[in-house]
């Protein structure tokens, strides 16, 4: 089509703003020199000679009537500003997008003082986890001696001379059970073995793999019967013997094999955690006399 024709360049003349103040005279000298180059004469083997002559002089009297060529002119003019809005517009695309990754990459960066205050609530409630732990390890120690007026008031004058004598340690029960699972506390246990009798007293000793702790029950067939048959839970089941077997002891866990069983020496902890957790009972059994 005609109006998508750059008159001005087809006769070599510069376009745009330049073009449109170009004199008639440079316009004809122009088109003089081009109808020279084209013309078909001087190009017999050209096929496209005649064609490309014709849309020069169509050029030419576009651009010498005045008013076609203001028109071309006001063409050319429209067709710049669109160039140059569009422009304006993709370098305004292109600061949104700009801005746009930029926030996108703020807010995935962690700022050092929000982290700082995670960071140190974190080892905060580290902390405070722990503190809860030693106290709950602590009053399970002392658990003996708090509960020391109940037990006398209870015991009354049962014990009698023995009781001078030390704690029957065949009402004494080990427990044991490994960190997996639900966990037990003094209170726990002391719940599952008054099943089978009064439980006098519970003392536990933890670690980071293995729980393990002394059940002191109120008469020997209770410890008996709680020895035969307390399991706890089946995700965690307890291991039970005696501390001082009348017999062979029994071990009764949740189907566990003979070979798997621990051995004794382990099942509760240290030796002097359970010398140290009998002197105690028999210190408090002593005051009593």
């Amino acid at each position: 089509m005609d109006v998508e024709v750059d008159h001005y360049d087809a006769l070599g003349l510069p376009s745009g703003e330049e073009g449109s103040r170009l004199s008639e005279q440079e316009i004809n000298k122009a088109y003089r020199s081009k109808a020279r180059e084209l013309h078909p004469d001087k190009r017999p083997d050209d096929p496209n000679a005649n064609a490309n002559f014709q849309k020069l002089q169509t050029s030419y009297s576009v651009l010498k009537d005045e008013t076609a060529r203001k028109l071309f002119d006001d063409l050319l003019r429209v067709k710049r500003e669109k160039i140059y809005r569009r422009g304006q517009q993709d370098s305004k695309r292109r600061k949104m997008m700009s801005d746009l990754e930029e926030r996108e990459r703020t807010a995935f960066v962690v700022d050092p003082s929000t982290e700082a205050r995670q960071e140190e609530a974190r080892i905060a409630c580290q902390l405070k986890e722990e503190i809860a732990r030693i106290k709950k390890m602590s009053a399970g120690v002392t658990t003996f001696e708090q509960d020391k007026p109940a037990r006398e008031k209870k015991e009354g004058g049962d014990s009698g001379d023995s009781g001078a004598s030390g704690l029957d340690k065949e009402k004494v029960l080990k427990v044991s059970w490994e960190k997996i699972g639900e966990d037990y506390t003094a209170q726990r246990l002391r719940e599952i073995f008054e099943e089978f009798g009064d439980v006098e007293d519970v003392v536990i000793k933890s670690s980071k793999k293995k729980g393990s702790g002394l059940v002191v029950m109120a008469s020997k067939d209770d410890a008996v019967a709680a020895t035969g048959n307390v399991l706890g839970n089946l995700s965690n089941p307890l291991t039970v013997l005696p501390l001082q077997p009348a017999s062979s002891p029994v071990v009764f866990t949740a189907e566990i094999n003979e070979l798997d069983r621990p051995e004794l020496s382990n099942l509760v902890g240290a030796e002097a955690f359970e010398n140290s957790v009998l002197e105690k009972m028999k210190r408090g059994l002593s005051r009593r006399f």
